[in-house]
């Protein structure tokens, strides 16, 4: 019976160690990936690989894809580098990083200070209210000034208003160092006058500008009638020749009638 079983155990650990001949072969374990530090551009642009262990040139240029002897002239090794942990080895250039700008206090908006208003500017304006001989509305030279009238000279923004009276003369009536700026200038007649041109005008006064302004009026009929003959000419010179030749007609009637007398 012993024989038995130890039989049957030989013959056990036979069949097992012939079908163990036909049992595929495990395969080797697959090697672990090493991770490498993805570099990234610094803040000038370049980007750097700090070496580990066992690292070479031909190693890096692998890992990263990079031509050897661009590698190589990138970093200015020569002919046979000697790669030490912790070198840092210039891969390429790119952009910066982008880093995030660290939040700090708004910036304080500054106060707007008023724009200076420039300074104003002056200008004159001369007006005349010229007796209109011929009546045609433009002044000649000769047409002098019709005194009692009135001038009004206001400006816009009411900080001018100046009032004189019209006197005599050939001359234009100033009113110097008005400031700049639109003007109304209305001129009144005196009783007896009719206006000839319009006397309200509009007028804008610039920094600088000397404006002149001309008004015209006439005598109406009653002021004509009513106006005294000039000294020395109180008889027209018709008179005297139609009074001159009626005194020769009496003288030469006369002188007939009394020969007409004598002949009877």
């Amino acid at each position: 019976m012993k024989y038995f079983i130890l039989l049957t155990i030989c013959l056990a650990v036979v069949v097992f160690i012939g079908a163990g001949v036909g049992l595929p072969v495990a395969a080797a374990p697959e090697g672990q990936f090493t991770p490498f530090p993805t570099p990234t551009p610094g803040p000038d642009g370049r980007i750097i690989y700090i070496a580990q262990e066992n690292d070479s040139a031909w190693r890096i240029a692998a890992i990263f894809g990079i031509d050897l002897a661009e590698l190589i002239e990138l970093n200015r090794w020569g002919d046979n580098p000697i790669i030490t942990p912790g070198m840092q080895v210039l891969l390429g250039f790119a952009g910066p990083a982008e880093v995030s700008p660290t939040p700090g206090p708004s910036p304080t908006a500054l106060p707007q200070l008023p724009t200076p208003s420039p300074a104003p500017g002056w200008g004159n304006l001369c007006v005349i209210l010229y007796y209109d001989v011929n009546g045609d509305s433009l002044r000649q030279e000769e047409e002098a000034s019709i005194k009692g009238g009135a001038i009004s000279i206001t400006n816009r923004s009411g900080s001018v208003s100046e009032t004189l009276d019209t006197s005599s003369g050939l001359e234009h009536q100033c009113v110097e160092e008005l400031p700049e700026g639109v003007y109304t200038v209305s001129v009144a007649v005196p009783d007896g006058y009719n206006p000839t041109t319009v006397m309200n005008r509009e007028l804008e006064l610039k920094a600088g500008d000397i404006s002149y302004l001309d008004f015209g009026a006439q005598a109406n009929t009653e002021t004509v009638a009513e106006a005294p003959a000039p000294q020395g000419e109180g008889r027209s010179p018709m008179l005297l020749i139609v009074g001159g030749v009626i005194v020769v007609a009496g003288i030469g009637l006369g002188i007939f009638g009394t020969r007409l007398l004598r002949g009877r």
